[in-house]
């Protein structure tokens, strides 16, 4: 039988209520977030199972105030101070009860999972995300779990520190392996009035010092992880062996915060000259220009970690590449949050997995990630075109971005059609990622296009296009400028400037309109196609105009 819902009779707060829940850092302003609320009286059902069930009311005092925990249909009423029962609801209350799932944001790297309401409302005061489950020994819904699991990194478990809360907290964890929850052990006796989180706060600890338990758990959870990544970490002092050969253009977001970056091209486009501009430009303070060939890259102000990851080049000619970097921004001294790792002596099994965890790790020391760059993301994977572990390498990727807030930079070579990306991995890629850039060798081989194939706000024709090339000089690879848009073969271009020479033969100047008709009745083309020579021959620098770009033009000297 359905017994009717009868809302508690709520109040306002006064003094000595809000006094108790001020010693946990909560306000009243907190409580309304959350729809807590001082009670006068509150209603609920005595032998509910019965065909006679009896209506009762509970009076809240001033020595013994009631709260209650409010959703629709249904309350759960909080008496901090009786004796016989602390808790006590009415109306339909749902199976799969939580507490301030409401609240949370839509993503973050830690969710606390706390004993009850009022650690969540602890927790929330200091300014960490938590839910809490009906009790500690009640059963956690998996899919409420699996849905946590995707809008944050870590699901932490704080229960209570007595033998109840510590046996729960294991069952738990075991129960939900899968999801590597983490069950947190705070510095408390487990006493009654010194064993949950909310205590733990009461007593004078700071939210500093909760962060840095955890950050001591995941310390210990990845040191085996650290150490292996460790022998692969490039020392920037001492050149290794030599061994046998073996983010906006023009103001146009391309990688973003958050988001994923992928680099494509042929082999020997110039994709690792391009990637080294970009590092480059993460290097650069502020106030310094440096060329990153064509393209602005937000230098890294806070000293967040940039992470840059290799599985294709030997140790020697990453050393170089690095070197390279280094010239560019003109910087001898490489700060500490600058990784570059080899990876291509380490198992294939392993990269995935030491990458993935040691940006977490470098997260949480440097206080961010500015930017990951994974160069062969292919070789994480056995095969490219492994359906499932290519969707769930870019997924867990794609939700990295998103959590850490950074943009993950991911190179890819192109499919041997030369038009899309390799394999399962490359089209999930393509769904995923922001923006893609090519990187080609250009008609002249002298020089390699940087080339927008997808941005995600607008279109890729939007995005000039950029050469770039080697400067013998400088020993690096330099911005030779921007792409004329319209480009036509060196036939086709040596044809039309022998029209246009023959076209000012006898005039030293040419009105605009007077040239595009001349260039279209000796060519046989329309007004229009006409109209991209006159740019193509201007771009290249055989014609300048003189009174703007539908003036008057000339032959060039």
């Amino acid at each position: 039988m359905v017994l009717p819902y009868k809302p508690p009779k709520t109040k306002s707060f006064n003094d000595s209520e809000l006094l108790f829940w001020n010693q946990y850092g909560i306000t009243e302003s907190l409580l309304k977030l959350y729809d807590v609320y001082s009670v006068d009286e509150f209603y609920g059902w005595k032998q509910q199972n019965s065909s006679d069930p009896e209506e009762y009311i509970i009076k809240g005092t001033q020595q013994k105030p009631i709260f209650t925990y409010q959703f629709k249909g249904y309350a759960k009423a909080y008496l901090p101070f009786s004796n016989k029962m602390r808790f006590v609801y009415s109306g339909n209350k749902p199976s799969d009860y939580v507490f301030g799932m409401g609240q949370l944001p839509k993503k973050g790297d830690i969710v606390f999972i706390a004993a009850g309401e009022k650690d969540v409302l602890t927790l929330s005061s200091q300014g960490f995300s938590a839910v809490c489950f009906n009790s500690e020994s009640s059963l956690i819904p998996e899919h409420i779990i699996e849905k946590l699991s995707f809008r944050f990194k870590h699901i932490v478990l704080v229960y209570d520190m007595d033998k109840t809360g510590r046996r729960e907290a294991r069952k738990h964890c075991e129960a939900l392996k899968e999801y590597e929850l983490i069950n947190l052990v705070i510095p408390l006796s487990g006493k009654k009035e010194e064993k949950d989180i909310s205590d733990y706060f009461k007593i004078g600890y700071s939210a500093e010092d909760l962060r840095k338990i955890f950050l001591d758990h995941l310390q210990e959870h990845y040191a085996q992880t650290m150490s292996l990544l460790g022998s692969f970490e490039l020392d920037y002092n001492v050149a290794p062996p030599a061994q046998e050969p073996i983010v906006s253009i023009s103001d146009v977001p391309i990688g973003t915060k958050g988001n994923l970056l992928a680099i494509t091209g042929p082999e020997g486009s110039g994709k690792s000259n391009f990637l080294g501009a970009l590092l480059a430009g993460t290097l650069s303070p502020s106030y310094k220009v440096i060329d990153t060939l064509g393209t602005d890259v937000a230098p890294n102000a806070n000293g967040e970690a940039v992470l840059y990851y290799d599985t294709e080049q030997s140790d020697e000619q990453l050393f170089k590449n690095t070197q390279r970097v280094f010239r560019r921004v003109e910087r001898k001294r490489i700060p500490n949050w600058f990784k570059t790792y080899g990876l291509v002596g380490m198992h294939r099994n392993d990269r995935q997995k030491s990458i993935l965890r040691s940006m977490d790790h470098f997260y949480y020391q440097f206080g961010g990630i500015h930017m990951v760059v994974i160069d062969g993301i292919a070789d994480l994977l056995t095969g490219v075109n492994d359906e499932e572990s290519s969707v769930k390498l870019v997924d867990e990727i794609f939700r990295l971005a998103a959590i850490y807030n950074c943009c993950i930079v991911i190179v890819l070579h192109l499919s041997p059609s030369g038009y899309k990306l390799r394999g399962h991995l490359g089209s999930e890629i393509q769904r995923k990622a922001a923006g893609i850039i090519s990187i080609e060798k250009d008609q002249n081989p002298q020089f390699s296009v940087i080339k927008a194939l997808k941005v995600r706000t607008g279109s890729p024709m939007q995005v000039p296009q950029m050469l770039f090339e080697w400067d013998d000089e400088k020993r690096m690879h330099v911005l030779y400028g921007e792409k004329p848009k319209t480009r036509f073969s060196q036939e086709t271009m040596e044809k039309i400037i022998e029209v246009a020479h023959s076209l000012f033969e006898n005039n030293s100047q040419l009105l605009y309109r007077k040239f595009v008709n001349g260039l279209s009745d000796k060519r046989g083309v329309s007004i229009s196609t006409a109209e991209k020579y006159v740019k193509a021959l201007r771009d290249t620098g055989v014609i300048t105009a003189c009174q703007g770009e539908k003036g008057v033009y000339r032959l060039t000297n």
